[in-house]
């Protein structure tokens, strides 16, 4: 056989913590703005507009006695079990995160070795050719390291890599700000396998932009707003959520429309686009203006599988947990089959966009 190569996911995995925390569970916080005042409204306003805006009813965050390690070593090994490959034949192993391990008892942030090391160890890998590294890029940190990956399969570099996001927000969020309700824990997991084929399949096309010079710190880490909440050296994820939504809303969908064109594949051939879940309503409006720049005013039904409304925002684990579940048949409506083309996109810190086309 006389094909080329393409990056083929072959397994797919996922850790979900099971503590729920329910939007009831904010009602005895205080809220403060970014002056150091608290918020007028009752808690119960503010909850019931973030719920409006962001469609987030609950999230899932990890137990004390674990750390983003662990649960994307839980995730990885999930991804192993479902390809059924020897983790000794593994190439690289890449996990994306921002934060590094944080622990409940000392909120800070712990990158040596890197995750991907203590990842490999808690899999007991032996082998000294599996390369392990992090990366960091924002929400958009897993997608990226498919990208790499799939240049690392194009290259003859690998033909196999464990792909990791994980991520635990809920030690970096700040209790007094309210924009900490989005914010969730978990971590996914994709195996990547060369395979050679004469007609396209797997990864068709990726985009990737970085809006640095403007935007760059529309997410940033700074001090509670809390102004009694004790010392500036803890430092808490910000961000600027209106300009954001703006930014998201203006890139995203032409950085999808250039990795279509890149594919030579039409939006309409596309069964599901599976995009960041950081927002509800911003998702919701990245894909009505998606459809607008191909002049489709009619947008399919269950064209974007949605997982925010009960896992919040996971930020590097969103999209990867999303595939898993697709791909496993865990998410009603969404069964992926063969011959299915997707989208995925991401958008985050730095500020990142990427996209990638992919074909089951």
């Amino acid at each position: 056989m006389d094909g080329t190569i393409y990056s083929v996911i072959t397994g797919t995995g996922n850790y979900i913590p099971s503590r729920r925390i329910t939007n009831e569970d904010f009602l005895g916080y205080e809220f403060y703005d970014e002056s150091g005042l608290k918020l007028e409204k009752t808690n119960q306003e503010i909850i019931d507009k973030f719920r409006e805006i962001t469609t987030i009813a609950e999230r899932r965050y990890v137990p004390d006695d674990m750390v983003t390690s662990d649960i994307a070593y839980y995730a990885g090994l999930d991804a192993l079990e479902s390809s059924g490959i020897d983790k000794e034949t593994l190439d690289y192993l890449i996990v994306a995160h921002n934060f590094g391990d944080v622990s409940s008892a000392k909120p800070m942030t712990d990158i040596v070795p890197s995750l991907a090391s203590r990842v490999k160890y808690k899999l007991g890998i032996k082998n000294p050719d599996t390369v392990a590294y992090d990366l960091t890029f924002g929400c958009p940190g897993w997608l990226q390291a498919m990208i790499q990956a799939d240049y690392f399969i194009k290259s003859g570099d690998a033909s196999r890599i464990l792909v990791i996001g994980a991520e635990v927000l809920s030690r970096v969020s700040d209790p007094h700000d309210r924009d900490s309700m989005l914010y969730a824990d978990g971590a996914g997991a994709t195996i990547l396998e060369a395979r050679e084929s004469e007609e396209p399949v797997g990864i068709l096309s990726h985009k990737t932009r970085s809006d640095t010079l403007l935007h760059s710190n529309m997410l940033h880490m700074d001090k509670s707003y809390n102004p009694w909440n004790g010392s500036d050296q803890h430092l808490f994820l910000k961000m600027n959520g209106r300009k954001l939504y703006q930014y998201a809303l203006e890139t995203v969908p032409q950085a999808i429309k250039e990795c279509l064109e890149k594919s030579k594949i039409h939006l309409k051939e596309i069964k599901n686009v599976l995009i960041h879940q950081a927002n509800g309503k911003m998702d919701d409006a990245i894909l009505k203006r998606l459809y607008t720049l191909y002049n489709m005013m009619e947008i399919p039904k269950n064209i974007m599988p949605m997982t925010i409304e009960w896992l919040g925002n996971s930020s590097v684990a969103t999209l990867p947990t999303l595939l898993d579940l697709m791909m496993k048949s865990k998410l009603e409506q969404f069964t992926i089959v063969r011959g299915d083309t997707l989208v995925l996109a991401s958008v985050g810190a730095g500020m990142n966009i990427n996209t990638m086309v992919y074909r089951v």
